[in-house]
Parts: C-alpha cells; sequence; structure tokens
C-alpha cells in the first residue's frame, strides 16, 4: 500500500535524444505513478530532441528541465542528484517503460527507513531479458560474489535503477567520473556505514531505441574499484564513519 505524503520524490532521468522514448515513458507514468513525484530531466545541449517531444507533453507531474553541469551519462546523474531537493531521489532510465509500476514500491519502502532501495533483476520475479553476453555475464557475476561472498545486501550490485535518501546523499562522497558507477559506490558506502537498505523485483530488457550509453570495457576498472572496496568493508572495515574516507 502506498503511504501518501506532502512530499515528493524526484526521478532524475539523464537523456540523450530520447524523444520517443520519453513520450512512452511519461504516458506509463501516467497510468501507473501515484506517488507524488518530480521528474528531473537531465540534458547535455540544448538541440536534444526530448527538448522539443516535452513541449508537446500534459502531464500531472511537474517535469524539470536541467542542463548538464557535467559530462555525460554520469554528469546528467549528478546534475540531477544536485539539483533535487527531495527527501529521496530515484535514478531511472528514459527507455524504460516497463518498471513504472516499482516506484511507488520503492517509495514505501524508502518511508519505512531504508537508505537505499535496489531494483534487482537477480531476484524472484525479476528478469534480465536480450541481454548481450559479455555484459551479462560481467554483472552476474559481480553481483552474485558480493552478495554471496562479500554480504553486500543486494542481489544486484549495478543496476541504476534505485533509490537513494538524501540523507546518504549529504553523507558521502561521490567519487564516480564515469557512466552509472555511482549506483555501486553509493551502494557499497551504504553498507560500510551499516545503513538500512533493502531490494524489489524489477525487470529489464535490451534497449531497443536510441543508443545505449553503458560501456562494459571503458568502466570495468571503476566497477572493479567499488567491488574490492566492499570486500575491504565485509571483513576489515564494516563501521568506519569518517566522511573523508567515504
Amino acid at each position: 500500500m502506498t503511504i501518501f505524503t506532502e512530499q515528493y520524490i524526484d526521478v532524475v532521468i539523464p537523456v540523450y535524444n530520447e524523444g520517443e522514448n520519453i513520450v512512452h515513458l511519461l504516458e506509463v507514468f501516467e497510468r501507473e505513478v501515484q506517488t507524488r513525484i518530480r521528474i528531473l530531466i537531465c540534458y547535455d545541449y540544448d538541440e536534444d530532441e526530448t527538448l522539443r517531444v516535452l513541449d508537446n507533453i500534459q502531464s500531472r507531474f511537474e517535469i524539470v528541465r536541467v542542463k548538464n553541469k557535467g559530462r555525460f551519462a554520469h554528469g546528467a546523474v549528478m546534475t540531477g542528484f544536485n539539483y533535487s531537493d527531495a527527501p529521496a531521489v530515484i535514478s531511472y532510465m528514459a527507455d524504460d517503460d516497463y518498471n513504472a509500476g516499482v516506484i511507488d514500491k520503492m517509495v514505501d519502502l524508502f518511508w519505512q527507513g531504508n537508505e537505499i532501495v535496489c531494483a534487482s533483476r537477480f531476484i524472484h520475479g525479476g528478469s534480465m531479458v536480450n541481454c548481450p553476453w559479455p555484459k551479462a555475464i560481467l554483472v552476474r557475476a559481480v553481483s552474485f560474489s558480493l552478495y554471496h561472498f562479500a554480504r553486500l545486501p543486494s542481489h544486484d550490485a549495478t543496476n541504476a535503477f534505485r533509490l537513494f535518501s538524501r540523507k546518504l546523499l549529504r553523507q558521502v562522497n561521490i567519487d564516480s567520473k564515469d557512466g552509472f558507477t555511482y549506483s555501486l559506490e553509493l551502494l557499497a558506502k551504504c553498507h560500510r556505514l551499516g545503513l538500512q537498505v533493502t531490494e524489489l523485483p524489477a525487470k529489464w530488457f535490451e534497449r531497443n531505441k536510441g543508443v545505449s550509453r553503458f560501456r562494459v570495457l571503458r568502466w570495468a576498472p571503476a566497477y572493479l574499484r567499488w567491488y574490492f572496496y566492499v570486500f575491504t568493508t565485509t571483513y576489515l572495515l564494516r563501521g568506519k564513519n569518517n566522511k573523508s574516507s567515504h
């Protein structure tokens, strides 16, 4: 059951010429999201076709255009996080028109005291479909080992679809510079601080419109940094609470 409050939750959506995708996504939000949300459309450049499409969209949700102050997908998400003043923020992809119904459940779990709510492809009810095999092997191996051997409290360590509390975002620094590695970093740091994390099932399909900006080989070193950080946390440093080291 959705917990309704007067406070909105921000949904950060990085875009790069996502005109067709954003139309479908906002239509689904209208049908399936009951929580009071504000949608932050984070874009790279003023000529992005997404912005032109937004001119013709009517929505019961507030839609805010936020220009990327950094670079690429990582910069767009960080710009959205910094712009947000909501008690929690959800990172969400523009081509994901099948998980909108999860948002209400994520917000419920946040209000129950969780600092991160992870959407998981690798628990009962979740799925990952048509993923290129190099990426599938990598994300499954990383997630399996972190959950079973490093006791990270999520079966899906690398998914970018996630809710983060404002409390956590204020408490830790984000050191990642590339792609969606911030999501694993924040989960790893939340684990180190011993804060409450939960997960719920979500789906993932290889995109069929637009161009994916996920780069396995380019971002692998950044993911490895936080992979080993989790193991160090679990076996050596659990409970340390010094912002300068996080």
